[in-house]
């Protein structure tokens, strides 16, 4: 049965004006990285008047931009891998196991996600420093540091999701691969890992995207060294003036790679987010 003419114009209506407003603030940042400085901070104007690539080639200059990306990839790609890693083994032994505690570990690893980062960023600065000043260890200020310092958010969410989505895969796959001589072990790296993995990309894709805008725990747990680009993107503003159109340059350059990793990814994304269609 065909919908009425009239539903078919209010959705098309709803999606478009949707779509206008996702649009105008993406408009908005890339024109605004295409302007000079003075025409940013002028009036406002839809269609720009001088178009310039310039403020693309200022922002790696103006604070030292390739740094603060090497600095988020490592410790975005490190927390990832870490988490995706240690998630696996822990939802594996979550959904095939019986143990004891197993319904306290689940709701304790689930009920983390409940409290604010600001609750564990002066515990975890008060541990980073005291472990530093007892081992001369020096973790405060480093990339080691920030990545566990991202894994403490990350992994309770990545071993939930990823708990469920064993849970989806049918335990014969598990009793046939036992009765071909594997293990624990060789089930999981040979059945259940490639079975599951739209749901270890889905939980990849969740730990990078995390990782790479962090802002809270980066402003206090980094250096100049260190500084990752949430943080970094600060450096365009001085006490006397605020290089706009770098900023929304900065903007979207800083944004590629989280586009481009969806994009490639969504496939498995997708799929990864709707565990149960294994069965």
């Amino acid at each position: 049965m065909a919908a009425p003419v009239s539903f078919l114009w209010t959705r098309r209506i709803l999606l478009t004006l949707l779509a206008v407003f996702a649009a105008t603030p993406l408009y908005v940042m890339l024109s605004s990285s295409l302007k000079p400085l003075q025409d940013v901070t002028g009036s406002f104007r839809w269609i720009p008047a001088h178009l310039t690539i310039r403020p693309y080639l200022d922002i790696w200059e103006t604070v030292p931009l390739g740094r603060y990306f090497l600095n988020s990839f490592l410790v975005s790609a490190a927390a990832t891998l870490c988490s995706v890693v240690v998630a696996t083994f822990a939802a594996y032994a979550v959904s095939r196991y019986r143990f004891r505690g197993k319904r306290v570990f689940t709701v304790t690893v689930l009920s983390t996600q409940m409290f604010p980062g600001i609750l564990f960023l002066l515990p975890l600065f008060l541990l980073f420093v005291n472990i530093g000043n007892a081992t001369g260890i020096a973790l405060y200020g480093s990339r080691g540091a920030l990545i566990l310092t991202y894994m403490t958010f990350t992994l309770p969410l990545s071993i939930w999701m990823l708990a469920g989505y064993f849970d989806s895969i049918p335990r014969d796959l598990d009793e046939a691969a036992k009765v071909d001589g594997c293990g624990a072990l060789g089930a999981l790296f040979r059945v259940l890992v490639p079975a599951a993995t739209p749901g270890i990309v889905a939980v990849g894709v969740y730990a990078f995207m995390t990782a790479w805008g962090e802002v809270l725990f980066a402003s206090v747990m980094t250096n100049d060294a260190t500084r990752t680009l949430s943080i970094g993107l600060q450096g365009y503003s001085t006490q006397t003036e605020v290089y706009w159109n770098q900023v929304m340059a900065a903007s979207l350059v800083v944004s590629v790679p989280l586009v481009a990793g969806f994009l490639l990814l969504q496939r498995y994304l997708v799929a990864g987010l709707t565990a149960g269609s294994v069965k």
